[in-house]
């Protein structure tokens, strides 16, 4: 007779990956739910990265007690979690596998007082929780959960009537946040929730769920999956794969003398660069060439080797794990040589201007990210392993990125990090700016924050759907002002919209324009924008900057 009443480890495990899948099959519908119609929607993106990254944990596990597979959970979601919506999912199954993990079986009260435990674990974490969002859709299931336990006769019922009450609970989100309300969208991140729910009823009732892929899931964004080819006439005996954790950005230049290396020793090559980040698949007789190669360029990650004449492979595959292990453990010798300094910092950018500024700043580690691809808790982590200081102040420069950067504050043991609060590119160069090696850390969070205080930001940027917001109309393809709090500005040219948002942002004690063109944006246009300011505001100093900043035209700061 079938066990409806209870769950194993085993059972769980399942309905955790397929609850993941969901995730990530609908992760772009979710995206479209942004309430601001910007070209970075990234709730879905940000809550499928954070999962995967404990889904590729569980998955890699070779047995399924409860207290295994809840540590591979919390800390693949803990280290994966990106965005604030990331984050909280993260916190989410934190909680709940505290609440499992000393347990051999789950019954529908055990169940519901682990989601509860997820709740508030999940609530500790943000600052100010607002209704209507992932949080009152997780509060919500999980009440639900301990109103019917007890009474649940099977746990297939009790499944599907918490499923039902989180997806009323968000069909009603628009009524609580009015944001919502005005855009026309439910919460975005309680739609995540929602799916990974309907995943795992799925995966409790057995329904067939492709597993594969996620033991190649990595932090970083999406690369190209590699197509196997026919082992018949082999040329090149080794399918080599591994992923370059970039330490500075690669020129295009260089990533081409990198492919024709590859070409010179291989066939069937793929390179995928991103600013982080650079995937490398190639068919050749000499992996070792091909690693050595790529260790000029940075660490490397998600090694694998295979033999593809199924000849020496356990020998080449070790061989290439001790380069990469001698590699690291020298680099390690270099970092322990240099005593630590007394301060360090890091900041997260987007776009090569924006990260010189930063540089000149005295910024030790740029995290490369932002609106487009918010890092993750162990992309702080990554970071701050890599400044040698015993202070580490951090800079996140975008709403979405703070609470990962507070995680990553929490899970450090030997520095003390200082997370400043910074929601702009803007306030990050003010707060740099207002720094004084001569106070303690403290001293210099209150100063760095009152100068944070006076910085207001505008960001330029288009309409990816129609949709009303802030008692504007906005149509796809409108440019569109996007301050502090709301819309500021709307209409069809980006220097008129750039400059109505200034105007918005304007008070009687404005002294200083600060403008950063983005990666769209010629030097001829912004200098046009930077005169017409100047004419505008002839009180005011007008500053231009090359940030070449991605889907952003321009980032500009009144102070």
């Amino acid at each position: 007779m079938v066990n409806n009443q209870t769950i194993d480890a085993k059972i769980l495990s399942r309905m955790f990956l397929a609850g993941a899948k969901n995730l990530e099959a609908k992760k772009e519908w979710i995206n479209e739910l942004n309430v601001f119609p910007v070209p970075d929607g990234d709730t879905g993106t940000n809550m499928t990265l954070t999962i995967m990254s404990a889904a590729a944990e569980v998955s890699a596990l070779t047995s399924f007690d409860m207290e295994t597979l809840a540590k591979a959970i919390s800390s693949g979601s803990l280290r994966g979690a990106r965005g604030n919506s990331g984050v909280i999912l993260s916190q989410l199954l934190r909680g709940f596998t505290r609440g499992v993990r000393k347990l051999e079986e789950l019954d529908a009260p055990a169940i519901a007082a682990a989601m509860e435990k997820g709740v508030e674990t999940a609530y500790k974490a943000v600052m100010k929780p607002k209704e209507g969002t992932i949080l009152t859709v997780a509060r919500e299931a999980a009440a639900k959960a301990v109103e019917i336990a007890e009474d649940s006769d099977d746990l297939e019922g009790f499944f599907h009537e918490i499923l039902a009450h989180a997806e009323d609970t968000l069909a009603r989100t628009p009524e609580m946040l009015p944001v919502l309300k005005e855009a026309g969208v439910v919460d975005s991140g309680g739609q995540g929730l929602v799916e990974v729910f309907r995943g795992a009823i799925d995966g409790y009732l057995g329904k067939e769920v492709d597993y594969s892929e996620f033991s190649k899931v990595g932090g970083g964004p999406a690369v190209t999956k590699i197509t196997p080819q026919a082992e018949a006439d082999i040329k090149f005996g080794y399918c080599t794969e591994f992923i370059i954790l970039l330490d500075k950005e690669l020129p295009e230049e260089e990533e081409h003398n990198f492919k024709k290396f590859l070409t010179s020793i291989g066939d069937s090559i793929v390179l995928v660069a991103d600013d982080e980040i650079v995937k490398v698949h190639v068919h050749t007789n000499h992996p070792g060439e091909a690693i050595e190669r790529a260790l000029t360029y940075g660490a490397l990650s998600r090694m694998k080797i295979d033999n593809m004449r199924e000849e020496h492979q356990e020998k080449l595959i070790k061989d290439a794990e001790k380069l990469a292990r001698e590699q690291e453990a020298l680099e390690n010798q270099q970092e322990e040589a240099q005593p630590p300094k007394e301060v360090g910092f890091i900041s997260v950018s987007a776009g090569n201007g924006l990260t010189t500024i930063f540089k000149d700043l005295g910024v030790d580690y740029l995290i490369e990210g932002g609106q487009t691809m918010n890092p993750s808790t162990e992309d702080m982590l990554n970071a701050i392993a890599k400044v040698n200081a015993r202070t580490v102040y951090i800079f996140p420069n975008n709403k979405n990125i703070i609470l990962a950067a507070n995680q990553a504050r929490d899970l450090t043991e030997d520095k003390e990090i200082v997370v400043v609060p910074t929601k702009t590119i803007p306030q990050g160069i003010t707060a740099l700016i207002s720094y004084v090696p001569e106070k303690d850390s403290a001293e210099n969070m209150e100063a760095m924050m009152e100068s944070v205080s006076k910085v207001k930001t505008g960001q330029i940027t288009y309409a990816v759907r129609d949709t009303r917001i802030d008692d504007k109309e906005i149509h796809e393809g409108d440019i569109m002002g996007i301050g502090d709090k709301g819309i500021l500005a709307v209409g069809a040219d980006k220097s008129q919209v750039a400059r109505d948002t200034v105007a918005a942002m304007m008070e009687d004690d404005s002294e200083i324009i600060s403008i950063y063109y983005g990666a769209d944006v010629t030097e001829e246009e912004a200098e046009t924008l930077s005169e017409a300011l100047e004419k505008e505001y002839p009180d005011c100093e007008v500053e231009i900057n090359m940030g070449g900043q991605p889907i952003y035209y321009y980032v500009i700061s009144v102070e």
